[in-house]
């Protein structure tokens, strides 16, 4: 019988159980047009890996909401089978109520990792196609928030 050293870490979930996590937290949510949340999930691990994203922002692109979204809890979170770097970037681009967006977007740049994160998540928050099926309040509302959010943390374009 072999011994695990002490020092090892413990095995972390695989990108497809995180996944599989965060789908099954998300299950009954919808996102503002009424598709189901996890297509937004989806889009914003996809985004993450296309920018040359590793695991561990990947995972957090699955988690991003989850705390936020009160799918999962704070507690989960500290204790998941999760590397402390994709824990950070969870917590970082996690919203607090009441928080302004500088204190926010200061600490997504604080984060590492966090940034390309949120690049894509607010990529696919400000995808035409998903805002075009909104209000145009609730459209316009969006576009200053997404728009803002972007300048405050030193990304260009759209």
């Amino acid at each position: 019988m072999t011994e695990t050293p002490r020092d090892t870490p413990p095995p972390t979930l695989s990108l497809a159980d995180v996944e599989a996590v965060a789908r099954a937290a998300h299950a009954a949510q919808t996102d503002k047009a009424g598709r189901p949340y996890s297509e937004h999930l989806s889009a914003v691990a996809a985004g993450v890996r296309a920018r040359g994203g590793d695991d561990d922002q990947i995972a957090a692109a699955w988690l991003h909401d989850a705390v936020e979204d009160d799918a999962l809890s704070g507690e989960w979170l500290e204790g998941a089978a999760l590397s402390r770097r994709t824990k950070d970037i969870v917590r970082a681009v996690t919203k607090r109520a009441g928080e302004p967006p500088e204190e926010y977007a200061a600490r997504i740049l604080a984060t590492p990792g966090a940034l390309l994160v949120k690049e894509a998540d607010l990529a696919h928050n400000a995808d035409p196609a998903r805002l075009a099926v909104l209000d145009a309040g609730t459209r316009k509302r969006l576009t200053e928030k997404y728009t803002r959010m972007r300048a405050l943390l030193g990304l260009v374009g759209g």
